[in-house]
């Protein structure tokens, strides 16, 4: 496996964590690293050290100017909204051709490894008719899934993988990030999917608020 997407069950969840730590795992394993977040919403030039492309970027070593940030996120919008609506509030939308067109460039001309980062959830809508899922079939790589410890994460979680499956798509790992504030216990979140998800799944824990070079990562990387 050289190439990874990676998604989440929703917003907010630890999926730039998740791949900016894997960034930094890969490197310290002396492998060469990019990552892309094509589309995002939310997004300012004025504020990019503090947004995901920001943390992608200074992941890999990477300036913080405005051609890195178009680099590898030429879908950007300011509304922090579902990309179809944040889109639209500016009198645009994303093509969704030329979506799938950028991934597979980035694909066939990874220099070791590549990580595409998705935006929002599994199913976050990009234009009237597709969604995340729908980019994610089309390019057909294995699936890193992120998932909270929230109360009601297990149902979303099951849902996500369910959803993923169907579609054939193979899931790498499944990390359950722990939430800020969650009422419920991040292994005992972990125990009960590991009931449900299918056995080949491999299910990591990441406690809240774990530095980036934590075994998780590591092992992440022991994928590649």
């Amino acid at each position: 496996m050289t190439a990874l997407f990676v998604t989440a069950t929703g917003t907010d969840i630890g999926k730039t964590f998740v791949t900016a730590g894997l960034i930094r795992a890969l490197a310290r394993a002396g492998r060469t690293v990019d990552a892309a977040k094509p589309v995002i919403s939310g997004f300012s030039l004025e504020t990019l050290a503090g947004s995901d492309t920001g943390a992608l970027l200074a992941a890999m070593d990477r300036d913080l100017t405005v051609q890195e940030a178009e680099r590898i996120s030429p879908w950007r919008f300011t509304a922090p909204l579902s990309p179809d609506m944040a889109a639209a509030a500016e009198g645009r939308a994303v093509d969704f051709d030329a979506l799938i067109a950028d991934s597979r460039r980035r694909i066939a001309a990874k220099p070791d490894v590549l990580l595409i980062e998705g935006v929002g959830g599994i199913m976050v809508p990009l234009d009237d008719r597709r969604t995340v899922l729908d980019w994610m079939e089309a390019l057909a790589l294995p699936v890193l899934l992120v998932a909270g410890s929230y109360l009601g994460t297990i149902s979303h979680t099951l849902t996500a993988v369910d959803v993923l499956l169907r579609r054939g798509l193979k899931i790498a790992a499944l990390v359950v990030s722990e939430t800020d504030g969650g009422t419920v216990g991040l292994e005992p979140t972990i125990a009960t999917l590991r009931r449900f998800v299918p056995a080949e799944v491999e299910i990591l824990s990441l406690p809240r608020l774990t530095e980036q070079d934590h075994p998780v990562f590591d092992r992440l990387a022991g994928m590649f």
